[in-house]
This record gives structure tokens, sequence and C-alpha cells, in this order.
């Protein structure tokens, strides 16, 4: 018992939202009377969620290096409508348009990377002034106008489902498969880890600890894929979201790039002595920010089957406050693709009960601002406590 009270003491930034959103998702599902994890409204949590969540997987680096963005709900925006002229206007092919946007994307973030980086105009003043251009310049393209609806192939990127190769008529087996994968292959990846911190004498924590941590996640992961395959199996989302998450969790654990992006926001003036490339560091974190702002809209565009002048209007307040929440920390330097994620699934779990119950939206705005304040307040009571 002890170790497993220094483990959680340890790890208090990754433990303590997992726990938070295992508590929020208990209180909802009794106060919803067990409609909040049927399989119809996790689907729905999922679909919901995924635009959020992409965004906040390139916000989460950018609070790393130090900084924020607050122009990618306006980005979205403005994507989106740019594919609705494509495809629907001028009927450009769907993989012609993707790539078209995703371009765009790119040179939209380098545009606003190169302000911040090279010109070193604080990142706030840089992406206010962006989330004005492009909200304008989305009305601007659709002339105030909804434009739709998509092709199905479009449409079928944020609301198709993975097919079940068995046609099993009641269960898609396909997902309980794919479900029970991921679970070997999460523990497999976890215990090479482990292999590789022992190896070089570092410390990890007891057997058991291991073995429980990954029975729970394995049976998650298939009660998961089991309830998702009693509905329609697991949508096309999840499987590029499941994807984002590896990678960027790979770049960010793994790789040079990532460990200079957490060397930049820790401390950037020690980075730069130390012989790092700061400046192309923050432009390529921008960079990276608006290629997913760019998917994020081409999601939300897809799911809504059109596009419209308010779409992704406050995202940028729901990435940023996934990303805090997860246990990123507002002075730069801290936080982790999974935090984010969880973030984001306590903000969404709390979004969807509070609907269910039927709470009005101006209670629900106050509960989520309450939420992030004590979160950022948690994080500096534990920076001054380690201090």
């Amino acid at each position: 018992m002890g170790g497993v009270l220094n483990t959680l003491k340890s790890n208090v930034r990754q433990y303590g939202m997992v726990i938070a959103l295992v508590l929020i998702v208990g209180l909802f599902q009794y106060l919803t009377d067990g409609i909040l994890l049927m399989p119809l409204n996790i689907t729905n949590l999922i679909l919901q969620n995924s635009y959020i969540l992409i965004l906040a997987i390139g916000m989460v680096l950018v609070i790393i290096t130090g900084h924020i963005d607050l122009s990618v709900g306006s980005i979205a925006a403005f994507v989106g409508a740019m594919a609705a002229i494509m495809i629907v206007d001028y009927n450009l092919s769907v993989p012609v348009t993707i790539a078209i946007c995703l371009v765009m994307g790119i040179l939209i973030g380098a545009w606003q990377g190169f302000w911040v980086a090279y010109i070193g105009i604080p990142s706030f003043i840089v992406t206010l002034a962006g989330m004005l251009l492009f909200r304008g310049l989305t009305m601007v393209v659709l002339e105030g106008l909804s434009i739709g609806p998509f092709p199905e192939s479009f449409q079928k990127m944020s609301s198709g489902f993975v097919p079940d190769v068995f046609n099993n008529p009641d269960l898609n087996l396909f997902s309980v498969v794919l479900g029970i994968i991921i679970a070997i292959l999460f523990t497999i990846s976890d215990w090479k880890s482990r292999m590789t911190q022992l190896k070089y004498k570092l410390e990890v924590s007891s057997f058991g600890l291991f073995v429980v941590k990954n029975v729970i996640f394995g049976a998650l992961f298939i009660s998961l894929s089991y309830v998702l395959a009693t509905y329609q199996g697991i949508p096309n989302i999840l499987v590029i979201l499941f994807f984002l998450i590896l990678i960027y969790s790979f770049i960010s654990n793994r790789t040079v790039i990532g460990r200079h992006i957490f060397a930049v926001g820790g401390n950037l003036k020690a980075a730069a002595l130390s012989g790092i490339k700061t400046k192309k560091v923050t432009f390529l974190v921008f960079v990276n920010m608006g290629m997913l702002a760019a998917v994020s809209g081409l999601i939300f565009a897809a799911r809504l089957n059109s596009a419209t002048p308010k779409a992704g209007n406050l995202f940028e307040l729901d990435a940023i406050a996934a990303c805090f929440i997860g246990g990123a920390s507002a002075y730069g330097g801290v936080g982790t693709v999974g935090g984010a994620m969880i973030g984001g699934l306590v903000m969404g779990v709390m979004n969807n009960g509070m609907s269910i119950i039927g709470m009005g939206i101006d209670w629900q705005q106050a509960i989520k601002g309450l939420v992030l304040l004590a979160a950022v307040g948690f994080d500096i009571y534990n920076k001054n406590r380690a201090s």
C-alpha cells in the first residue's frame, strides 16, 4: 500500500485527473439513470468531442512551449468553409480537397509561427489577431450562408463506422477483436518500457501495481470495444484519434524534437545555451497546430454535413481547458498528450451529463469555468509546494 501511495504522490498530475474522470463518470451515470454509458450515448460522446480532442493534441504542445493559440476555432471554421466550397461548389474530389485543406492549415500555422518565433510578438496577440482574421474570412467566403451537404465519402470520415469483416448481425465482432488486440499491445508496450527502465536502473513501480494497472486498462479497452460493438461498432473518427494519440505520444516522449519542446518550455534561455534552435522549435509547434486545426475543421464539417459561419465557436477555449485540466502547466514545460485527452474527456462527460439531466447552458458554462480554475490552481499549488 505504501508503494501505491508513493506512486500516486509522485504522479499526482497523471493519476489525479484519471481518478476525477472515473468519479465524474460514476456521478453522471447515477444522475442520468444509466443513460450516460449506454452504447448510443458513448458513441455520441466520441463523435461530439473528437474535434476538440484533436485540437487538444496540438494545443498541449503549444502550451508546453509556453505559448497559447486562440485562433484554432476560427482556423477550423475557415478550413471547413473552404472544403465545402471546393467539394460542393467546384466538385473537387474528397482526397484532393483534404490534401489542399491540410496544406492550407500548415501554411496558416507557419504564418502565425513566423510572427511568434522569429519576430517575437507574443503568441496571445498573434493568435488573437488570427482568431479575428480567420473568423472574418470564414464569413466572407461563405457570404453569411451555410454550404452543404457533403458527399457520403466525406461524411464517413466523422460519422462512419469500421465495418465488421465477420458480418455478424447482432454484434460487431471485429470491434471486439480490435479491443482485445489494443489491450494486448498496450500491455506489451508497457512491459518493454518497464524493462528498459530496469535496464538503466531507473525507478519503476512495483510489479503488483504494474499488473493491476494493465489489467484495469485492458479491461477498459475490451469493455469499451464491446459496448461500441453492440451498437454499430468503432467509429472511424476513433481510429483516426487513436493513431494521432499514438503518433504524438511517441513524438513527445521518444524523439529529439519532443525533448526540445519540453526544454524550450521549461527554460528558454537554458535551451538556447544548450544548442537547441528554440525559434525553429516554436515555429514547428505552430505549424503543427495549424495542421491539426485543419483536421479538426474537416471532421467538424463532416459531422455537421455543412460549413457554417458559426462553426468552431469557442473550440479554442475547450481545447485549452482540456490541456490545463489534464495537467499541463500554465508556466510551460509540463504536459502530456494523454493528460490532454483525459482533460478533454472530463469536459466532454460533464457537458454530456449536464445536458442529459437538463441543466441549462448558463450553469454548464459556470461549472466548466470553476473546474478550469480549480485545475490551474491545483497546478500552481503543486509548483509552489515543490519549490
